[in-house]
Order: C-alpha cells, then structure tokens, then sequence
C-alpha cells in the first residue's frame, strides 16, 4: 500500500489536515507500506514559503515520516504539459476564454439551467469546438468530456472509505451531465487540480488515495484521465470531514484550529489523535 498527503502551502494545517494525514499515513504503516507526503503549489500567488515551512514541521511533530525528495508540483510543470499535449493529440480538448462571469451570465438564460458539477456550475459549452491552434493569451483548456467519456466507457473505481469495498461505476452519460467540461489547464498556471493530481498519483505510485469525502465527486473525472492517459486507477478511501461546533469543514483561515495553536498549548501529537477521534 503507498499512500500520500497532498497540502497546498496556502495556509497553516488545521485538525482536518492532520486527520487525513493520520489517516492515510497509518494506513499505509499498517500494512508495512509507504506514506509519501507532496506539496500541490501551482497556485504560486497563494503559495508561500513560510507555509510550506510550517507543513514540514507540523507532520513532524506528528510523528509522521515521509520519503526524500518531496515531489512539488512546481518543479513537475513538464509532466503536466506532456499529458496535456497527449490529450491534445486525441482532439480532446479545446481553448476557453469564458470568465467566471461570462459562465454565470450564460447559465442566467432560461434555456441552459444552473446544474452544479465538482467544479461549480456546469460549462454550457460557449466555447467546444474552437481548434486548439486558436487559443489566445488568456484562454484556459478545457476536455470535451463527451467526446472523452465517449472514448474511455463506463469509470470503474473501488471505495474502501467509511469501511466499504465496493465498486464505483459512473457511465458516460451521467459524466456529461454532471460533470461538464472541466478545466485542465487555468489561464493562470498552465494545468489544473484534476490533471496534476493525476500525473502525481502514477508518478509516485499511489495505489491508495486517502482524503476527504468532499473530494469524492472528482473521482470520476481522476479516473477518466488516467484511462485517457494509460495510468493505473489506484483505490479510492474517503474519509469524514473535521468540523466546527456548527458542523461547517475547517478552513485554514479558522487558525484557532491549526495544529500550530494547539501546539503552543502544549498538548502532546496522542492529544491531537484524540481530538481527531483516532
């Protein structure tokens, strides 16, 4: 079994951080396997050094321990351009100038509806069918998912989370109604969550992917690019959510509940695993 813990220095870790990272580090050490920790900072304007600094620490005075180097997302930006340019080859995908507005301004009319996907509201598609070689300054890449569910069938995956094993199936249909097509590349930082968690997961040979349950809907799209890609489909484990008094998921901005607060309380890395329920 080789697990991983994926943090985006944008932050201090927080009591759902250090669940998650327990998690798939304890799984992995019971089953005499590896726990890989990766740094995901390709949003570089909300990525800082300190923060980073502050993860290295923080899982440390956790007791959880992690193979060297460390894979950072930005010093892996070839890998992602590479799949990108294999998606590219298979008339896959194509450029997309909408902004967040033009999408909520297009969705506004009576014919397209609102329906909501992993990423937000669902792309009405202004933009499929524009040639890649037409991509402006600017313009985002987007997958044409019927055309890509099309290709790849039905997306079988197996869940091991909240003591299940059974197996996902999500028929192409369901994954241009519900899911749309998604971003792979931001105007911003040349790839996308979807496609670099990917090409990192085979990279680093993730054969279990532990992380929150709120991350679940965008499993189906993760294993439809790794079977466009040729990549091997690891298990799926989501987990429960850490949340406040109110029931709400922490955010980092919430740093009464960074693991950095209750260590300068002086409680101990057991007392976090009990206020964590482990």
């Amino acid at each position: 079994m080789i697990t991983r813990f994926a943090p985006s220095p944008t932050g201090l870790l927080h009591l759902g951080h250090a669940y998650s990272a327990l998690v798939a580090h304890d799984l992995a050490r019971a089953a005499a396997g590896k726990f890989f920790l990766r740094i995901e900072d390709i949003d570089k304007p909300r990525c800082r050094a300190d923060f980073e600094t502050a993860i290295y620490e923080d899982l440390a005075w956790l007791g959880l321990a992690w193979p060297e180097p460390v894979l950072r997302q930005s010093d892996n930006l070839a890998a992602y351009d590479d799949a990108l340019a294999r998606l590219s080859a298979r008339g896959l995908v194509y450029p997309c100038y909408c902004s967040r507005a033009d999408i909520r301004a297009a969705l506004a009319a009576p014919q397209e509806g609102a329906a909501q996907g992993p990423d937000g509201p669902i792309y009405p598609g202004t933009c499929r069918g524009r040639r890649l070689e037409t991509r402006a300054p600017g313009d985002a890449i987007r997958l044409d998912m019927a055309r890509a569910a099309a290709q790849v069938g039905p997306v079988e995956y197996i869940e091991t989370g909240r003591g299940l094993a059974e197996a996902r199936v999500a028929p192409p249909e369901e994954l241009v109604e519900t899911v749309g097509d998604i971003v792979l590349a931001r105007k911003d930082i040349g790839t996308s969550y979807h496609l670099a968690v990917v090409v990192d997961d085979a990279a680093q040979g993730i054969t279990d992917v532990v992380r929150g349950e709120d991350l679940a809907p965008a499993t189906p799209i993760h294993v439809l690019l790794q079977k466009l890609l040729g990549l091997p489909t690891p298990a799926y484990h989501h987990h429960r959510l850490i949340r406040d008094a109110d029931g709400k998921r922490l955010a980092k901005r919430d740093d009464a509940r960074a693991i950095r607060s209750y260590r300068a309380q002086g409680l101990r890395p057991q007392d976090l695993r009990a206020l964590v329920g482990l």
